[in-house]
């Protein structure tokens, strides 16, 4: 297959997958913003979390929450928990690796707060341990998943919303994911401003 046919290729998938999620996440997609939204109008925050790719999600998504999307508005509170190497590197260190998320979410966790959980495959274990802190601490959920939301999914209660990607390959679950935190600041932001003209 020639270079170019390729790169065809992920361009066409990646516009199946996106068609695909349009379907199923639409309406999922609102209810973690208006769950998001309520925590954060009763004064409380976001914490998020991930691996790799998905904590850089992680990040930016707290950055256009705390700074802005696309127009100006008063800061919102939302924490990335991928981003102090100093505690990140004590607590797998003193622990293990599956408590570097859980043991922040027990520190810095209030009920009312919505912990941002993303995983790929769902099955990530410090973000497994994360939720589990999270609902200790009466947090709500909000995951975004791909692969059938693996072990994340059944963990989730009813006022829990799973964000699950209709695919299986990684590279097309983290351009949807990618997506989707944009949907999610932009109807913040609209909830919280009203829609732009």
């Amino acid at each position: 297959m020639e270079l170019e046919e390729r790169i065809r290729q992920h361009f066409q998938e990646s516009i199946d997958t996106k068609q695909r999620a349009l379907d199923a996440m639409s309406a999922p997609i609102a209810q973690a913003v208006d769950a998001m939204v309520q925590c954060l109008m009763s004064s409380g925050k976001i914490l998020a979390c991930g691996n790799g790719g998905s904590a850089a999600d992680s990040q930016h998504f707290a950055a256009e929450l705390v700074g802005r999307f696309e127009r100006e508005r008063p800061e919102l509170a939302a924490l990335a928990l991928t981003t102090d190497t100093s505690i990140l590197s004590a607590l797998a260190n003193d622990y293990t690796f599956d408590q570097v998320y859980a043991k922040q979410v027990r520190a810095l966790g209030q009920p009312g707060d919505v912990l941002l959980a993303i995983s790929t495959s769902g099955n990530s274990r410090n973000v497994i341990e994360a939720i589990r802190a999270a609902q200790e601490r009466d947090m709500r959920i909000v995951a975004m998943t791909g692969r059938g939301g693996g072990n994340i999914a059944d963990m989730l209660s009813a006022h829990d919303v799973n964000l699950c990607v209709p695919a299986d390959r990684t590279s097309r679950i983290q351009e949807v994911h990618l997506l989707t935190l944009h949907c999610l600041c932009d109807g913040i932001d609209c909830t919280l401003l009203g829609a732009e003209s």
